[in-house]
């Protein structure tokens, strides 16, 4: 089983807590202040690396956009492909499709129909694991291509939404806990 190592770096110093963000009474947590330090950067994407790694990886998949910002450094650093997840209407081939529930309404994921063979070994990235719904919707996508998903990896957890819930059965990594 995958051990976090916590005694090298606090990664939450590199992430910026935006008050009142989209709207009053929200703690927005902004990555962007861990991204641009390269140190922080490679620190938490080689974490998610090694856990990959003890899972066996055959192929990374990220929902758009920030999704793309984890799981592609991550599929470079393991040598393998990462698969895209998008809204409806932005990958130009055959794809499947899921609508899951937002707060306010339904919205739409896609993959590519080709993109993930039945039985690879499949690691889902994101930045955040709030309330699991783009997760959750990710995961349907992936099994249902004949993906397994042999693990989950996130930069930071709001815990407090309960999120991992919408998970339970699957691996998940979370390398911040807000």
């Amino acid at each position: 089983m995958y051990k976090e190592d916590k005694g090298k770096m606090d990664l939450k110093q590199f992430v910026t807590v935006v008050p009142d963000y989209p709207k009053p009474g929200i703690q927005f947590k902004d990555i962007t202040t861990l991204m641009d330090n390269g140190e922080a950067y490679k620190y938490a994407t080689d974490q998610i690396v090694q856990y990959a790694r003890e899972k066996q990886i055959d192929i990374v998949v990220g929902p758009e956009a920030r999704g793309f910002i984890i799981g592609c450094p991550v599929a470079y650093s393991l040598g393998c492909g990462f698969a895209p997840v998008r809204k409806e209407g932005k990958l130009p081939r055959e794809v499947v499709r899921v609508e899951y529930g937002l707060e306010y309404g339904k919205d739409v994921l896609t993959i590519h129909k080709d993109a993930i063979k039945p039985g690879q070994r499949v690691l889902i990235t994101d930045d955040l694991l709030a309330t699991g719904g783009t997760i959750e919707a990710t995961i349907k996508l992936v099994e249902e291509l004949g993906g397994i998903v042999a693990g989950i990896a996130f930069l930071i957890e709001l815990s407090y939404l309960d999120g991992r819930k919408l998970l339970d059965g699957y691996d998940v990594l979370t390398l911040m806990q807000f």
